[in-house]
């Protein structure tokens, strides 16, 4: 799909022309939309008067009507519902169905009028930059295993915003930026979708290779070896199941132009290519979408490669420890003790619960970085969802201070972000018996938690931020996103590394 900024639309067969407004005093106003204006009379005056009187549907409902001059030239109505309660989720929404009802109805060309979203405290450069990602992003399907229809799949070719100040510099840049952001997400999700037959470890760590030479980014892979070396006995216990060989990945990316005073962010995801939990093996129907257990560590990947091609003033690394968790002869067992990377022992009380097993390997490798915030992102625990349900990502932090950045952060990216508590009244809950941590906590209650406070444990004393994405891992209905890994965190990342300076 193509987006760009137009002065003003052209009329042409199969395409549409998007024309918008907020509820039926807008719709019913005397003075015509701007659109009209450019039209023949009698096409002007057909069309207005459709507008005011026949156009009843309810919010945010598409109806299209064809010039009576020319059946070939359609105008689609959109009624964006209350001005007063038009925010950032109905706008990314709007473009989303937008998107969608094209596609339905392939139609391979539309455009809209940015004015038209003229509402509340939503910039240009903002309207800009949101449908560049939600565009691309209801746009995109995975269809790699599948036989295309005779017809086709439905495309897209076209999308025209139209706006007096098309050739402002500042609206391109956001266009642009929201169209980085997009494909990023994309591409995450297209990684995250990939059966587990088809995404190894190395696998994995291949794309990250690729990603490095694409947004020239640094980018370096330790294999079984060097982790012995540097003692991750957690991502090694993990990985002995599997015939395929845990890798390490390591992202690094820094801007010439990123303050040499400010120390970088750290960013760890986890990269479990496929989940099966290990000699505590899960149940058939909780298997199923465990090839997407690595999403954490492909939304850490893109939101390096969006940064970098955004040119960000910016240091930030990116870790993703990459294993498969399979049953074997020589799978590591529940009762374990697993020595990390920082010398803390994991006390193993279920195998299942093996994401933050490696990812307290990689959280005490990102100590020697010394950064100014480590954050990590992972489909971590199941309890998250209960807790949170399926729209917005659990939030974990140290600080009230971080907390309040990164729920401003979550509602500027559209990735949502909701507090649950990391107090050390919850160490309790994960002090081993014969180890030092135990990976699983003894209630059955706060699972969510207990997870976020096992982590806790390996960031020593650096800022530390939790995001448990296993409530937003797969897209849900009524999102307009094609079914599968939804790409989450991506956009939170890249946003944070936007406001790199306001983390206290």
């Amino acid at each position: 799909m193509k987006i760009f900024l137009s002065a003003k639309p052209t009329l042409q067969k199969n395409k549409a022309v998007v024309v918008c407004f907020f509820n039926d005093k807008e719709r019913t106003a005397a003075s015509p939309h701007s659109f009209f204006k450019t039209l023949p009379a009698k096409d002007a005056s057909y069309l207005a008067d459709v507008m005011k009187h026949d156009f009843t549907t309810s919010q945010e409902k598409f109806r299209e009507v064809h010039f009576p001059s020319n059946p070939d030239h359609l105008v689609v109505f959109a009624n964006l519902g209350k001005k007063d309660s038009w925010d950032e989720k109905k706008w990314a929404l709007f473009v989303r169905k937008a998107v969608v009802y094209m596609k339905d109805r392939r139609i391979p060309s539309f455009s809209v009028f940015l004015g038209d979203f003229a509402a509340r405290a939503l910039s240009p450069e903002y309207l800009l930059k949101t449908l560049g990602e939600n565009a691309l992003m209801a746009d995109s399907t995975f269809s790699k295993f599948k036989e295309a229809p005779k017809e086709g799949w439905p495309v897209i070719k076209d999308f025209e915003i139209i706006s007096p100040d098309a050739k402002s510099a500042k609206l391109a840049e956001a266009l642009k930026s929201g169209i980085t952001i997009g494909e990023e997400v994309n591409a995450c999700r297209e990684l995250s979708n990939m059966p587990g037959s088809d995404m190894t470890p190395r696998v994995l760590a291949n794309a990250a290779r690729r990603i490095g030479k694409r947004a020239k980014i640094k980018v370096t892979v330790l294999e079984e070896n060097a982790m012995k070396k540097l003692g991750m006995g957690g991502v090694l216990g993990v990985s002995k199941g599997s015939d395929e060989k845990p890798q390490f990945i390591i992202l690094e990316y820094k801007s010439p132009k990123a303050n040499k005073k400010t120390k970088p962010l750290v960013f760890a995801g986890k990269g479990v290519t496929f989940d099966t939990g290990g000699l505590n093996i899960k149940p058939g129907e909780h298997m199923y979408e465990m090839h997407m257990d690595m999403a954490g560590g492909a939304a850490v990947m893109h939101a390096l490669a969006a940064i970098a091609r955004m040119k960000l003033p910016v240091h930030i690394i990116g870790l993703v420890p990459a294993v498969e968790n399979m049953p074997s002869g020589s799978s590591y067992h529940p009762g374990d003790i697993l020595k990390t990377i920082t010398g803390k022992t994991i006390e193993v009380l279920n195998t299942d619960a093996e994401g933050r097993v490696i990812l307290a390997d990689a959280l005490g490798y990102a100590q020697r970085f010394n950064p100014k915030l480590i954050l990590s992102v992972a489909t971590l625990t199941g309890a998250a969802v209960v807790a949170v349900g399926q729209k917005v990502i659990a939030l974990f932090s140290t600080s009230e201070k971080l907390e309040f950045l990164m729920r401003e952060v979550g509602k500027v990216s559209g990735d949502a972000v909701w507090p649950l508590p990391m107090g050390d009244e919850y160490l309790d809950e994960v002090k081993g018996t014969f180890g030092d941590v135990a990976n699983v906590g003894k209630s059955k209650y706060g699972g969510a938690t207990a997870g976020a406070i096992f982590l806790k444990q390996f960031v020593g004393n650096f800022p530390f931020v939790h995001l448990d994405i296993a409530p937003t891992m797969t897209t849900i209905e009524g999102q307009y996103l094609a079914k599968g890994a939804s790409g989450s965190g991506v956009r939170f990342l890249v946003e944070l590394a936007k406001n790199v300076n306001k983390i206290p």
